[in-house]
């Protein structure tokens, strides 16, 4: 099984998802997003695997998002990807996709993370 996080190691979401896949005995590929955001393409591709529009992905609650004065329109997935890249402290956390399965999802709750790992 290959395992790949986008983390955020000062959210205790990421850090018990990330805690869950380890103790499950997986060692995943970490992707620390706020120090490498991840491209417009991959963010469309993450919510694609999550099967949700690109606007469910943003952190609705961050002030970044809440004092933005340039957000495009919601529903302008292109638009709201290349947003999240210019402004990755917004990007819903931890995303957990399975390299395998192309299946991806949200650690929120962070038990969410075994329906990748089939526990």
């Amino acid at each position: 099984m290959t395992i790949t996080i986008y983390h955020n190691p000062r959210c205790s979401k990421s850090r018990k998802t990330l805690e869950l896949i380890e103790a499950a005995g997986v060692s995943p590929e970490i992707v620390n997003y706020l120090d490498s955001p991840p491209p417009v393409s991959r963010i469309l591709e993450l919510a694609a695997k999550v099967g949700v529009p690109v606007a469910d992905l943003l952190r609705r609650n961050e002030d970044a998002l809440k004092n933005a004065d340039d957000l495009p329109a919601l529903d302008d997935d292109d638009a709201i990807a290349a947003w999240i890249a210019k402004n990755p402290q917004v990007l819903q956390r931890p995303i957990v996709i399975d390299d395998d399965s192309g299946v991806a999802i949200v650690g929120r709750p962070p038990e969410n993370v075994h329906i990748l790992l089939q526990i």
